[in-house]
């Protein structure tokens, strides 16, 4: 309530501009919990509200995005790729990695084939390297080309034995097999005069040496030459041009995260996840309060322990309580948000996603449980609305499907270049017999019920008629995501400065002690907030 206003028309002084503020009884704008009272406002999405501008005095890149997507892993920005199989294979999730985010790899393939796109994920940065690939001398040319097709790389040591602890005796590279024939020996061609470095060396002293000796590789031996590890020069370098990467402070390997679903025979797959090197599961489920997914859960952690494991998808309190107490390490929300899905349409089920995200994160942060806002977000404004809402991190599929890295190849659609985009509850997705690798969407079978991740993600492998909860399109190209995603970085570290706060930390702190304050958009605010008036423009986003 503003002060009683004046009984003359004498204009106030100036300098005391601030101490008459403190007059009013309360601060402009709504708090989050006026804003989210749905007896008076309803279900409430990212458009339907602003945030108020609060007071600058640093720059924008001092803001911190580093948050907490479970309860033991936390990255540097708050952005997670979608387990979708138009989203999220081996390019993706490491180059979401190395620019500080995670990516979700699908399961809707072999689980052989998921556990390979993890490994080559975990391969693809390293500190000290424990797990090395190691060929003998009596391996041929084909070996390493089959090993660079499948994992992304060709310098090879070479041991007596062909594992590591053998003796070192040479190593291979891609020069060494320029020009070969696949059957050619690697004793033939191996580089014998090699750098090495004694076990016990520390990381920093290794890469001193990498860097003097212009050697792409360090193995690492013990006294007795035996090979123990090794260090690539590459990972020196991404280091360098990847300061925000999401990497496990002990091995100093990218994080990598992968769905599955709640069958018995995800259980198998993710042993062969876990043995790849896996650091998070997402249980994958439409609706995940079901006794599917608990029984699951409770397997995972009894089973491995040490695995992070984020469970869903939820809209409400009553939903997350359950998955709470069965031992989830992170909660997914959505339920039809998403621009592909239909299940709110179709299901009459679900929930308006700001409305959604802030019911579960307010009860999940009481349990230290961080919370995945999965779905709606079509710009930097839904993600920091998403992160206002108490959400850690946000999960994009539309937004990133049409980069480079997404899987697919891209076609010209009325002009447009463009990139297939479909829902995992999309008949498309349902009818899929043999998943693709890497971006290769495989051949479909019509008439049978087949057990793949969308039948089960959806509760359908037994249905006679699938029932489609998703659609199946296509999205603009977005060029790299390596451009994208620090585009979204800034912007999210921009709309932090406008709001005078430092870090996701003081938003969401802001938020619940009510200094954070609200704004409802009517439809005319919302016209109003957008492009409107022109007779034609251009919208380039970044540059």
């Amino acid at each position: 309530m503003a002060p009683t206003p004046p009984v003359t028309d004498d204009v106030l002084d100036p300098s005391t501009a601030l101490k008459f503020l403190e007059q009013y009884e309360s601060r402009d704008g709504l708090s989050v919990v006026d804003l989210m009272t749905s007896k008076i406002h309803g279900g409430l999405t990212y458009n339907d509200f602003l945030m108020l501008p609060g007071r600058i005095d640093f720059t924008a890149s001092e803001v911190q995005t580093e948050t907490r997507i479970s309860r033991r892993v936390t990255l540097k920005t708050p952005f997670m790729s979608s387990p979708m199989d138009t989203v999220t294979e081996t390019s993706m999730a490491i180059h979401m990695a190395l620019l500080g985010g995670i990516g979700v790899i699908h399961h809707n393939q072999s689980a052989a084939a998921q556990a390979d796109m993890v490994r080559a994920v975990k391969r693809h940065e390293n500190g000290f390297i424990n797990d090395p690939v190691v060929l003998s001398p009596d391996n041929t040319v084909a070996d390493v080309l089959d090993i660079k097709e499948r994992l992304g790389f060709c310098g090879i040591p070479i041991t007596d034995s062909g594992k590591l602890g053998g003796q070192l005796i040479g190593i291979v590279t891609s020069r060494d097999i320029q020009f070969q024939t696949r059957d050619t020996n690697l004793s033939k061609i191996m580089t014998k005069e090699l750098v090495t470095a004694k076990q016990g060396i520390n990381l920093k002293e290794a890469n001193e040496i990498l860097r003097v000796s212009k050697k792409g590789k360090l193995p690492i031996v013990d006294a007795n030459g035996a090979l123990i590890s090794l260090l690539a020069l590459s990972d020196l370098l991404k280091a360098h041009n990847y300061p925000l990467a999401s990497k496990r402070p002990d091995t100093k390997q990218l994080y990598c995260a992968a769905s599955v679903g709640t069958r018995p025979a995800d259980r198998e797959r993710l042993t062969l996840l876990v043995e790849a090197g896996l650091d998070i599961v997402v249980v994958d489920s439409s609706q995940g309060n079901s006794f599917f997914q608990t029984d699951m859960l409770k397997w995972i952690k009894q089973t491995f322990p040490k695995i992070d494991v984020i469970a869903g998808n939820v809209v409400t309190r009553e939903q997350t309580a359950q998955l709470i107490a069965a031992g989830a390490d992170g909660i997914r929300v959505g339920m039809g948000s998403g621009s592909i899905c239909i299940t709110q349409e179709v299901m009459a089920v679900g929930r308006p996603q700001a409305s959604a995200v802030y019911a579960v994160a307010e009860f999940a942060q009481r349990f230290g449980v961080p919370v995945i806002a999965d779905g709606g977000i079509g710009n930097v404004g839904h993600v920091v609305k998403a992160l206002a809402m108490g959400a850690s991190a946000v999960m994009m599929g539309g937004l990133l499907a049409g980069t480079t890295e997404a899987p697919g190849e891209y076609f010209y659609q009325q002009g447009k270049r463009v990139k297939t985009y479909r829902g995992m509850g999309s008949i498309d997705a349902m009818e899929q017999s043999k998943p693709g690798i890497n971006g290769s969407l495989g051949g479909r079978s019509k008439g049978k019920a087949l057990e793949n991740a969308a039948t089960s993600r959806y509760f359908s492998e037994s249905s006679s008629v699938k029932v489609a909860q998703g659609v199946s399109g296509d999205v603009d190209d977005r060029g790299s995501v390596t451009a994208f995603l620090p585009y979204l970085h800034v912007g999210v570290q921009h709309s932090l400065q406008d709001l005078g706060l430092r870090s996701i930390a003081d938003l969401q702190s802001g938020v619940r002690a009510g200094t954070v304050r609200f704004e409802v958009r009517t439809a005319s605010a919302q016209v109003e907030g957008g492009v409107h008036g022109l007779n034609s423009y251009t919208k380039r986003l970044f540059a």
